[in-house]
């Protein structure tokens, strides 16, 4: 226990340390009335092309202080947000209408050109006010439907709007120091907030629980902001009708940018207020379809396990309920997995590779049931962008020691404990997935590079990457190497012949059945998979990381229960080939979740535009595909050696 405390401070100070920690409901924000708000935008994103842009790269207005970047943490660049300061202010609780922003310059051919691209691609505006990102409200028939963000502009009859006009809407909370002791849940609520004695309630406090923003095209008179400054008030009345547009952009022309802010007391309490966020449309759906998933994969896990153990058992209890004469007579007339006695524990081909792919299998599988399982904690709550691929980072890389380990000690096992080229295969366990991951985000960085979108990881978080790479995790990898070196390797129980057996002929070919056994696993993820889907590409939030983490355990077991049925029956039929056929029973699953990739492209993602847009989302999903390859590959391979080790030490064949 002392230790697990130890490892969750370690992380929480990493967190920390990045700006990155957020457990929802810590860190309520006091403002007194009249306090200073300040709006931030984040990138402009479209589902229509996947590639995000600075907000700044359209003529909007801009801070008079200039352009600032918020802190940001590893796994916000990673995702391409880019947060930075803007020209709305707002002030805690007190309405303000017809403000005047400012008027941008006439619009060249250029920029009314890219104005015009964006309006077509659907790219979304994203404010941020006290971590709550904006949301917009819309009626179509009676349903009310949630989005972050608002879009550009509007395309109607061939002519070009933009929003123009934003009204937004603050929901405030009072601020009481009795909910933030019940936030914390502990006694040592009034150290974290101190109240200022009892004096403090005097002066009334409000938190921030909602963002809501209604944007409009309004005809604005050219004439009358000529002389006004930044947060001057519009000299005219400014109605918002949602429902109407009024003046097209032009070129050569300017755009006058105006807004209004209301203030609303609610009673949503602070720990409650992502929960606008997290109301996914069809969530009933979603619940039934995961749990009606748990329930036939268990069903159909339950019976292969019956039937299979019975099957084991029952030739085991037969061979040592005969006596030494019966058995060695017996022996004569071996059938199946006992006549491959001597072959079962043949070296594979490719053993070097068979090991590296296992040990990193084992680092990205660890990764992501650690970071499941914090994420369903609450430790990475969608509140906090960037989070979840931070320490997806930071978990792949202390796990760097697993990865030398495992890939090690099976090198020694498969060598009878010889300890020749251990530090080739640790520093190969880790170059291997990172360098392929590295390829591929190398290629994919170059076509973001080439469209100027803030999805591109600038060259400065290469480097540090890079330094990541060869200075934590290469280290950690090959110490982890060593310790495998060291520890004994793993015996086998029966001696393997000089002369490989001859592998009869097969009704039907191997690979098929490993092919075929990927369906199983793909089964407990596939809905699953639709809402994960969903979240990086359709942007909604995903929050259901307890279900998650239910359906990953179950994958880990099915992808287990597949890889042993798989191999016992090619050991039924002589086939001691088994090692890779192991790996890739369980492994074979990535064929179905590309194949599942593609399907949602074509037809879940039809406005998807552009080669570039789909060469990104094959090459994410590529990337993707081939950890989970690796991940459930390792886990059909270990259940299967142990199992084979299980089986044969159990019965003593001459």
């Amino acid at each position: 226990m002392a230790s697990f405390g130890i490892w969750v401070l370690t992380i929480f100070l990493v967190f920390q340390s990045g700006y990155g920690f957020y457990l929802p409901g810590s860190y309520p924000h006091k403002y007194k009335v009249g306090d200073p708000l300040s709006v931030k935008v984040n990138s402009l994103t479209s589902i229509d092309t996947e590639m995000p842009f600075s907000y700044y790269s359209l003529p909007f207005c801009k801070p008079a202080e200039g352009v600032k970047d918020s802190a940001e943490n590893l796994g916000e660049l990673l995702m391409g947000d880019r947060i930075e300061n803007s020209p709305y202010r707002f002030k805690m609780y007190t309405n303000e209408t017809l403000i005047f922003l400012c008027q941008s310059g006439k619009l060249s051919a250029d920029g009314f050109k890219l104005l015009k691209e964006r309006i077509d691609e659907m790219y979304q505006v994203n404010l941020i006010l006290d971590n709550l990102p904006a949301i917009r409200y819309t009626v179509k028939e009676g349903f009310v439907s949630r989005w972050t963000g608002y879009p550009i502009g509007v395309k109607f009859q061939d002519m070009y709007y933009v929003f123009n006009h934003l009204k937004f809407k603050v929901l405030v909370h009072k601020y009481e120091e009795t909910n933030v002791a019940r936030v914390m849940g502990t006694g040592d609520a009034v150290d974290v907030f101190p109240s200022g004695g009892k004096g403090g309630s005097d002066v009334p406090g409000y938190m921030v629980v909602g963002f809501e923003v209604i944007p409009c095209s309004v005809m604005h008179n050219g004439n009358l902001v000529k002389d006004l400054k930044k947060y001057d008030k519009y000299p005219s009345e400014i109605k918002c009708d949602t429902t109407t547009v009024t003046v097209p952009i032009k070129e050569g022309e300017p755009i006058v940018f105006t807004y209004e802010v209301a203030f609303e007391e609610s009673d949503i309490k602070w720990p409650s207020r992502w929960d606008a966020y997290l109301k996914m449309e069809g969530s009933k759906v979603h619940w039934f379809s995961i749990l009606n998933s748990l329930m036939v994969i268990t069903f159909l896990a339950g019976i292969v396990l019956v039937i299979f153990l019975r099957t084991v058992r029952r030739d085991l209890t037969r061979y040592e309920e005969l006596d030494k004469e019966a058995q060695a007579q017996m022996n004569e007339e071996l059938s199946g997995w006992k006549l491959v006695v001597g072959d079962v524990f043949r070296a594979p081909s490719h053993p070097a590779l068979l090991c590296i792919m296992v040990g990193d299998g084992v680092q990205i599988l660890g990764m992501g049931v650690v970071t499941i399982l914090f994420a369903a904690l609450g430790f990475m709550s969608p509140a906090s962008r960037g989070t979840l691929i931070t320490g997806m980072l930071f978990f792949y890389m202390i796990l760097g020691i697993a990865a030398g380990y495992v890939a090690v000690r099976l090198w020694r096992t498969i060598g009878c404990g010889d300890h020749k080229g251990w530090a080739s295969v640790a520093w190969k366990a880790a170059c291997f997935f990172p360098g392929i991951a590295f390829l591929i985000l190398t290629i994919l960085n170059f076509l973001l590079w080439g469209s100027h979108s803030t999805g591109a990881i600038p060259f400065s978080l290469f480097v540090i990457l890079l330094l990541l790479w060869f200075c934590i995790s290469v280290p950690l990898t090959l110490v982890g190497g060593y310790f495998g070196a060291k520890a004994p390797h793993i015996e086998y129980p029966v001696r393997t012949n000089q002369i490989p057996r001859e592998i009869p002929a097969q009704k039907y070919p191997s690979w098929l059945l490993v092919l075929g056994a990927g369906t199983l696993p793909f089964g407990t993820l596939f809905i699953e998979l639709f809402f994960i889907m969903s979240s990086i590409w359709m942007g909604r939030v995903y929050y259901v990381f307890g279900f998650l983490l239910i359906v990953m355990v179950l994958l880990v077991v099915v992808c287990a229960e597949v890889s042993l049925v798989l191999t016992y029956m090619h050991l039924c039929v002589e086939d001691w080939k088994w090692w890779w056929k192991s790996f890739f029973a369980s492994g074979s699953v990535a064929i179905y979740i590309f194949l599942y990739s593609v399907n949602y492209l074509i037809f879940d993602l039809k406005s998807l535009s552009g080669p570039v847009s789909a060469t990104l989302y094959l090459g994410y999903s590529l990337f993707m595909v081939l950890a989970i390859m690796l991940a459930t590959g390792t886990i059909g391979f270990l259940s299967s050696f142990w199992f084979v080790h299980y089986l044969f030490s159990s019965v003593k064949l001459d």
